[in-house]
């Protein structure tokens, strides 16, 4: 079990399937397609048609929005309050259309030694965090009574103005299967993404981006009325984070980045270079199951555990229907290696047994033996299989889309699919497959170059399977000012009050109570718990 278990378990679910990674430059194959940039403001700072947004008086109230509205109550019993920011929809039109991003604001008690404004995001990108601040405040303990912890969905996502695509299905990660028709389906189940995006929001669009968010961030600061903001990201989040530092620099005072992007390496094509990463962390999780194969029958040595994992893909080409009645779910061989990536993103003990059982349920399946779920698999499959999480998914791929270009020819993602499948077969075809992204229109806006030292405590697992270590590490690099807590031997995607580790925690919280960051670079290991 996680330290921060709620909030974990949202990750879980969302960002956790995937979704926050390690990205790879954009091909030379489409860079000469993409169409001229919209000169927008870069730091939009107040005076340029914004006073109104940074000078406007919030609207604190109760969080609460309706009898079964539990994120409400959980808010309203810690003591937090809700507000709706109003901000522009496109910042280059600051006299237009408007739409409003929903924050939570849970005071600090300790008002003397009060910090000020912690803005909290876990990633996605999509991921809500209205309702997160009562959890971090328990789990920062001390430290967290110095700060006005603020929840923010970002724009697009939660309860903020929304985008909704109203698809068929949660996310838009899924590998290409094992040959040229599970790949030409995906094809066109990405091109019907992309269109039902475009018919449900097409004014929206073009300006969901994380410029546009760290721009919404700003506006969230000056709306509170204080001179920096402080911030804690976790994955997707320390992209946002960072292009906040390059937009606003001066704005920010304590900023921790876990789970660190190379911004170098952020484009639409999520997830290429973690291949490695994912292969270890799975043989890894294969040796701890071998030693419990009379809990999930897999076999007795990794090695035949992975035969296990090859064999569930391998039929899942033919179908694999698992649960019972109208609690069935037909999975094929582009949804199953997700179910599988989505499993590996941690080591913890909880996280390896509750993919040992989803394992254990497949392999029955493959072998045409009732596989009825656990009530844990179930939400997985509603989450991946169903419209259920299509708002969420709807505002990752817009944030995705926004914020790059990708190949538009599917030719271009088959050829890097069959290069891949020699070293990678479980993982390649999984990293290198198409998205909705190849069928969107252009981002308004350049990616955000750093240009700007921040002085930013950065952690990062040399395990990590989504945002790997030398992502961590290349960040770090282009912030010279900043220092990196290295922790060894994790497989874990997000250290810092989620893993447990005793190391990372008291030297975040020690920064985030002092502003002083540490002296120089620190290692911390697996163990340290």
């Amino acid at each position: 079990m996680t330290i921060l278990s709620s909030v974990a378990a949202r990750r879980a679910s969302a960002a956790g399937l995937a979704l926050t990674a390690c990205l790879t430059a954009a091909p030379a194959a489409f860079a000469s397609t993409r169409t001229a940039p919209v000169a927008l403001p870069a730091a939009a700072p107040p005076g340029a048609g914004l006073d109104r947004y940074y000078q406007q008086r919030l609207d604190w109230r109760s969080c609460v929005k309706g009898p079964d509205d539990t994120t409400g109550r959980d808010l309203e019993k810690a003591g937090a309050q809700c507000a709706d920011v109003t901000v522009p929809l496109d910042y280059a039109d600051p006299g237009g259309r408007t739409i409003t991003v929903a924050i939570s604001r849970l005071k600090a008690t300790d008002t003397r030694r009060r910090v000020g404004p912690l803005l909290i995001n876990f990633g996605g990108p999509g991921g809500p965090a209205l309702g997160d601040p009562p959890e971090m405040r328990k789990a920062m303990k001390d430290v967290g009574a110095r700060y006005d912890i603020i929840g923010m969905d970002p724009r697009s996502v939660g309860r903020s103005t929304p985008l909704d695509c109203h698809w068929p299905v949660g996310h838009s990660i899924y590998s290409a299967g094992l040959g040229r028709e599970s790949f030409d389906r995906q094809v066109a189940l990405h091109k019907d993404l992309a269109a039902k995006c475009r018919a449900a929001g097409a004014s929206m669009l073009p300006h969901i981006s994380t410029r546009n968010t760290a721009r919404d961030m700003d506006v969230i600061r000056g709306a509170l009325g204080e001179r920096k903001i402080s911030y804690l990201g976790y994955s997707y989040g320390t992209y946002l984070g960072t292009v906040y530092t390059q937009l606003f620099p001066g704005r920010y005072d304590r900023m921790v980045l876990d789970g660190a992007i190379d911004p170098r390496r952020y484009n639409p094509r999520l997830l290429r270079g973690v291949e490695k990463e994912n292969e270890q962390a799975l043989a890894d999780w294969a040796a701890w199951a071998a030693k419990k194969h009379d809990a999930y029958g897999l076999g007795r040595t990794r090695a035949q555990v992975l035969a296990t994992v090859d064999r569930v893909v391998k039929a899942s080409a033919r179908g694999l229907t698992l649960g019972t009645g109208t609690d069935s779910f037909r999975l094929d061989d582009t949804q199953v290696p997700t179910l599988i990536f989505g499993a590996i993103s941690s080591d913890t003990d909880s996280a390896r047994a509750e993919f040992g059982d989803q394992v254990s349920t497949l392999a029955k399946a493959a072998d045409n033996q009732p596989a009825p779920l656990s009530p844990e698999f179930k939400k997985t499959l509603q989450e991946m299989l169903t419209s259920k999480n299509s708002q969420y998914g709807s505002a990752q791929t817009a944030i995705l889309c926004g914020d790059g270009a990708a190949p538009r020819d599917p030719e271009i993602y088959w050829r890097d699919i069959e290069r891949s499948r020699a070293t990678h077969p479980l993982f390649g075809p999984l990293t290198n497959n198409i998205g909705p992204c190849a069928f969107w229109d252009r981002p308004r806006e350049e990616p955000t170059r750093v240009q700007h030292d921040a002085p930013a405590l950065i952690v990062a697992a040399t395990g990590d399977t989504r945002t790997d270590y030398e992502g961590g590490r290349a960040l770090h690099g282009m912030l010279p000012g900043s220092k990196l807590i290295t922790v060894k031997g994790a497989n874990q995607h997000g250290v810092y009050l989620e893993y447990g580790n005793a190391c990372v925690d008291r030297q975040v919280n020690a920064y985030l109570a002092t502003g002083e960051l540490p002296a120089s670079d620190r290692t911390c290991v697996k163990t340290d718990g």
